[in-house]
């Protein structure tokens, strides 16, 4: 990872909570892994890592958006940080 992507440990529990945002709301609407990638335009391991709570994966503006459009859901949902 380049300096510019690294990602802090202050960031971390967002990251996870943004995978785990997107993993209820993807289950909620009965999709699996390599529907929502198809929908959102982005690979099913890149959906995968973003997912998973022990990978930390950068996610760009744009990832973010499509997966949201093809969730139905604000970006706002996917970065709300649950308890």
């Amino acid at each position: 990872m380049s300096k510019s992507t690294k990602i802090s440990f202050e960031n971390r529990d967002q990251y996870v909570s943004l995978g785990l945002n997107i993993a209820y709301y993807r289950k909620m609407q009965g999709m699996n892994q390599l529907q929502l990638a198809e929908k959102a335009n982005v690979s099913r391991s890149h959906l995968s890592a973003i997912e998973a709570p022990n990978m930390i994966t950068n996610v760009s503006l744009e990832v973010l958006f499509n997966i949201a459009k093809a969730l139905d859901v604000t970006p706002a949902q996917l970065l709300e940080l649950r308890k």
